[in-house]
C-alpha cells in the first residue's frame, strides 16, 4: 500500500512485493508482552537498581525477585539468581486460556502450570533466534498501585493551571507497567515471521540499510493485533545484526516531568544514563536509556503512539540520526560502538561472518553505515 504512511509515522509505505508486515493465517494472536526474565548474580544490587529505576517489588525470595509496575497484573520483570547476568526469555500473554491449548496443539508442545505465585497456564517455545518464549494466561492479578500523577500543563490552547506551581519532587519515575522488549538476531527475517505467523502480530514500521532496501528490511517494530483496538505501536522490536541478544527493554512511565525528574534521582545516586532525553520518530515515545549495574540498558518511556490494525507497515532508512525527532545525538553506548562494546562487537561480527546466517559481509557494511549516519 504505497504512501500509506505519508505525513503520518514513516516515510513511505511498502513498494511492490515488499514485506507485507502480517500473516494471513496466523496460528493465535496475544495480547500483550506479559514479563522479561533474567538471570542476576547478585539480587540485592538489582533490586537497589530497580527501586531507584520505580518498580514496585511483588515477591522476594533468596532465590528469586519479582518487580512490577502500578498497573494492575503480573509481575513485569523476573530475576533469578544465576552466575552470570542475562537474558533468559520473554513471556507474551495470551487473549484466553483456548488460545495457550491451541498453540499447544498446533506445534505439539506441552501444555504446562506457572508456579503458584504467577498461576495460570503456559507453554514454552523457542523462537529461530534461540530466545525462550512463553505464552500465558490464566496469571493470578495484581491490585494495582498508585501510580504518579501527570502534572497540569498551561497550554496554548487553555490554561488548567491556576494559582499553582509546577514542582515535581526528584524521586523515581514511577513505573506503570512493561511496555517493549527489543532483540537483535541475525536470523532477523525467519524470527520475524515467526512472531508474526505463531502470534499473530503486526508490522508498525520497517527500517532498511542505508542503500539496501532491495535486500529487504533490516528493522521491525512489531505491535499487537487487537482489532479495532488500538495497541502499542511496538511491543516487540527486532534488528538484524552480528548476535542473537537482547537489546533494550522499556517501561512506561506518567508523564515528561517524572521521565525528567526520575532521571536526576537515578544520576544522583551513580546511575548510568545511556541516552536521552528525547522525542522517538518511530513510536514517537518521549525517552530515557539507563545502563543498569549488570550493563543492561532499560528505558523509560512516555507518550507512545497507539494503532489499530488498519494501519499498514512504514518503510524508512536506519540512520542512527533517524532514531529521534529531537534530543541530544545518539550516544555510542547506545549504539554499542564505545570502546567498551568494540572487542564484543569485533568477536560477534568475526563470528557471524564464519556462519550461515542473514548477516553477511554486505549486511555488515549496511550495519556500519547505520551507526555513521
Amino acid at each position: 500500500m504505497s504512501g500509506a504512511h505519508t505525513d503520518l509515522h514513516a516515510e513511505r509505505g511498502a513498494l511492490r512485493g515488499e514485506h507485507a508486515g502480517r500473516s494471513r493465517d496466523p496460528v493465535i494472536r496475544i495480547a500483550d508482552i506479559a514479563w522479561l526474565e533474567f538471570d542476576k548474580p547478585d539480587l540485592v544490587r538489582a533490586e537497589a537498581f530497580a527501586r531507584a529505576f520505580g518498580f514496585g517489588v511483588a515477591l522476594r525470595s533468596p532465590q528469586e525477585l519479582h518487580l512490577r509496575g502500578t498497573e494492575a497484573g503480573a509481575a513485569c520483570v523476573i530475576l533469578r539468581r544465576g552466575p552470570r547476568t542475562r537474558f533468559a526469555g520473554a513471556a507474551f500473554r495470551a487473549a484466553d486460556e483456548v488460545d495457550v491449548l491451541r498453540l499447544s496443539d498446533k506445534l505439539g508442545v506441552p501444555v504446562q502450570r506457572l508456579p503458584e505465585p504467577i498461576g495460570g497456564l503456559s507453554v514454552q517455545l523457542t523462537d529461530p533466534s534461540g530466545n525462550a518464549v512463553k505464552v500465558v494466561a490464566g496469571m493470578h492479578e495484581l491490585p494495582a498501585y498508585p501510580s504518579q500523577a501527570p502534572q497540569v500543563a498551561n497550554t496554548g490552547c487553555g490554561d488548567a493551571r491556576i494559582n499553582a506551581t509546577v514542582r515535581p519532587p526528584r524521586v523515581p519515575a514511577r513505573v506503570q507497567r512493561l511496555g517493549h522488549l527489543v532483540l537483535q538476531s541475525t536470523t532477523y527475517r525467519r524470527t520475524l515471521d515467526w512472531y508474526l505467523d505463531t502470534l499473530g502480530m503486526l508490522v508498525s514500521d520497517f527500517l532498511f540499510f542505508p542503500g539496501q532496501r532491495d535486500r529487504g528490511p533490516a528493522m521491525s517494530f512489531i505491535r499487537c493485533d487487537l482489532g479495532s483496538v488500538p495497541a502499542d505501536h511496538h511491543t516487540l522490536a527486532l534488528a538484524l545484526g552480528p548476535a542473537d541478544r537482547y537489546v533494550h527493554s522499556a517501561y512506561e512511565v506518567c508523564d515528561l516531568d517524572a521521565l525528567a525528574a526520575g532521571g536526576e534521582y537515578l544520576h544522583d545516586r551513580g546511575y548510568v544514563r545511556s541516552w536521552g532525553i528525547g522525542r522517538h520518530i518511530q513510536g514517537s515515545q518521549l525517552f530515557d536509556y539507563w545502563r543498569d549495574p549488570d550493563g543492561f540498558l532499560v528505558e523509560h518511556f512516555a507518550d507512545g503512539d497507539k494503532f489499530d490494525n488498519s494501519l499498514e507497515p512504514g518503510w524508512a532508512p536506519f540512520t542512527a540520526s533517524g532514531l529521534a525527532q529531537w534530543g541530544p545525538p545518539a550516544t555510542s553506548d547506545f549504539l554499542d560502538t564505545s570502546p567498551r562494546a568494540a572487542r564484543h562487537q569485533l568477536t560477534s561480527m568475526l563470528t557471524a561472518l564464519r556462519h550461515d546466517n542473514e548477516f553477511d559481509l554486505n549486511r555488515l557494511i549496511g550495519l556500519l553505515k547505520v551507526a555513521a549516519s
